[in-house]
């Protein structure tokens, strides 16, 4: 595929956009891949990964394997995540931290309008689809109940995490940062971005390697067979995963992290008028106008998308 530098810049800012949205636990990068349309470019560029390819490389045939694996993609959308990561992850930290309310309302409306979006890409929805989206649903819904996990810190479980997480990163439904707070190694990976622990860094990219270039082989023959179905579990599981990303919650409890920072452990959804009951303030008219940029963002996107699909 010809591309121009102005198209690998709008890569680089979706990598970035990606990135941003795995930082925060209830958000997929894999939602932002779907609404941007590279999610399955995505998929069979990483698929592409495959020991055919590998034995271009060992064998110094550089240019073909950078072609075979779609390279330049790849490493302007990894290198805007990575970017991403590196630099956003204390300010996407500190506006969680402060501004809890304002931040999951955008994103709820933004993943609540990415569930309209991907279902909104199935060709014909009859009950397989159907029983998929509620079953997803219900799963994504349970998962999103369960308290964090007390977890080694030894690497080989770094590594496994990295495995875990990244299967669920490239998935337009499920937070890849949220499996790593029940994992117990949110703010862990957190904190080692932050202040670039690279043997732990290392060690996690290298467990997401094997991980995704495993499940993207899954996922693509997914999408290639079963294309409708698929579509409707994936919106199923972001309908689900609403649960997490609701903007008004209590806290029920509490840990103090290797700062001496107060951070919640478990909390569970209320009302806006209870959470004013409780604190003093629902925040209710910024949290609609954010919920709102949300949805309208997404919408954004598609009227473009299709603006460009109809002039090719």
């Amino acid at each position: 595929m010809s591309r121009t530098l102005k198209d690998y810049f709008v890569i680089g800012l979706k990598g970035i956009a990606m990135g941003a949205a795995d930082v925060i636990p209830g958000v997929s990068g894999g939602t932002i891949a779907f609404i941007t349309g590279i999610y399955e470019e995505l998929i069979h560029s990483i698929k592409s990964i495959n020991a055919t390819n590998l034995k271009l490389l060992l064998t110094f045939k550089f240019k073909e394997f950078w072609q075979a694996v779609n390279g330049n993609f790849l490493l302007v959308l990894v290198s805007g995540i990575a970017f991403s990561f590196l630099s956003l992850a204390k300010v996407m930290l500190y506006l969680v931290a402060n501004y809890p309310i304002q931040i999951w309302s955008f994103f709820f409306g933004l993943v609540l309008a990415s569930v309209w979006y991907v279902m909104s890409q199935i060709e014909k929805f009859e009950w397989k689809q159907a029983v998929g989206f509620i079953l997803a649903a219900v799963a994504a819904f349970f998962i999103t109940q369960q308290s964090p996990a007390e977890t080694p810190n030894e690497l080989w479980f770094i590594f496994l995490c990295g495995a875990i997480a990244i299967c669920v990163m490239i998935l337009p439904a499920m937070s890849g940062g949220f499996i790593l707070l029940l994992l117990g190694k949110y703010f862990y990976m957190m904190e080692a971005l932050a202040t670039l622990n690279f043997k732990v860094i290392g060690v996690f990219i290298a467990g997401a390697i094997i991980g995704i270039i495993s499940f993207s082989n899954i996922l693509s023959w997914l999408l290639a067979r079963f294309r409708n179905v698929t579509l409707a579990v994936l919106g199923g599981f972001m309908l689900g995963s609403l649960n997490k990303i609701w903007p008004w919650k209590q806290t029920i409890e509490t840990f103090i992290d290797r700062h001496g920072v107060e951070r919640p452990l478990i909390e569970k959804n209320i009302l806006p008028h209870t959470y004013e009951q409780l604190t003093g303030s629902s925040h209710l008219v910024s949290a609609i106008a954010l919920f709102l940029l949300g949805v309208t963002i997404v919408f954004v996107i598609e009227f473009i998308a299709n603006k460009l699909k109809t002039r090719k």
